[in-house]
């Protein structure tokens, strides 16, 4: 197993290479952030599903699987993913600060103190919190 030091910027590439080779589904070892941020991209329409499955013999760890999604004429259903807070530099907004991505049409991810959000619900809750991601 590889070890990295930005496990979500991982994540992020690894279904950015799946789209980009027009996979069905991609393995991401998984961890609780991880398996938030699936569950706001399938809320916003952005995957099919997400499943965390327990440690196999050929997995040591849990491993979360994506299914990605695609239109008809097989374009994916994300642009454009990007990775906002790094672990050299780390993203910070409060609820009124929280960035709108592509003039509303993307969804930011954003790590709050009531959980993982979107941008959109963090406004409305009143809360702001570490800015995780970008998605169009």
């Amino acid at each position: 197993m590889s070890s990295t030091t930005d496990p979500i910027a991982d994540f992020l590439t690894r279904i950015r290479n799946a789209i980009q080779a027009a996979h069905e589904t991609v393995e991401i070892p998984a961890s609780k952030l991880k398996t938030e941020c699936a569950r706001i991209l399938k809320e916003e329409g952005y995957i099919k599903a997400y499943e965390v499955e327990a440690p196999t013999a050929d997995h040591p760890g849990e491993v979360l699987r994506v299914s990605l999604k695609y239109t008809s004429d097989r374009r994916s259903a994300i642009n454009g993913l990007r990775r906002v807070s790094r672990p050299g530099r780390r993203s910070y907004a409060g609820a009124k600060d929280l960035p709108k991505v592509q003039g509303g049409m993307g969804t930011v991810i954003v790590s709050t103190s009531k959980g993982v959000l979107t941008g959109h619900a963090a406004r409305q809750q009143g809360v702001g919190g570490e800015i995780v991601a970008e998605v169009w």
